[in-house]
């Protein structure tokens, strides 16, 4: 819990704050220092959540991206990979003369 401070480290910080702060204080400083590390512990927590949650949306972002331009639909004139398509090729005219009409049905 406390790391590499065992028990008789534990004695002798709490002989000291004994001799430092009396009897009558000790156990209001041991409530206040409770209560910060309980604020502290609290306030870490919130942070790490909503840095999580905040990982997660973006995730959702770069994921809806990707579909919306996996479903984009495709123009005239763009392939599948959303490139410019090549114009088709048509017959070489001459000057003043026409490409021949469509024969009427």
């Amino acid at each position: 819990m406390f790391g590499s401070i065992g028990l008789p480290e534990l004695l002798l910080i709490f002989v000291i704050a004994l001799l430092l702060f009396g009897p009558r204080k000790l156990p209001d400083i041991g409530k206040s220092l409770g209560k910060a590390m309980g604020e502290f512990r609290r306030a870490s927590n919130d942070l790490q959540r909503s840095l999580e949650e905040e990982v997660a949306a973006d995730e959702l972002r770069a994921a809806k991206r990707e579909v919306q331009e996996a479903v984009k639909p495709i123009t005239p004139g763009e392939t599948a990979a959303g490139e410019s398509a090549p114009p088709a090729e048509q017959p070489p005219t001459t000057e003043g003369s026409r490409p021949p009409a469509a024969e009427p049905k």
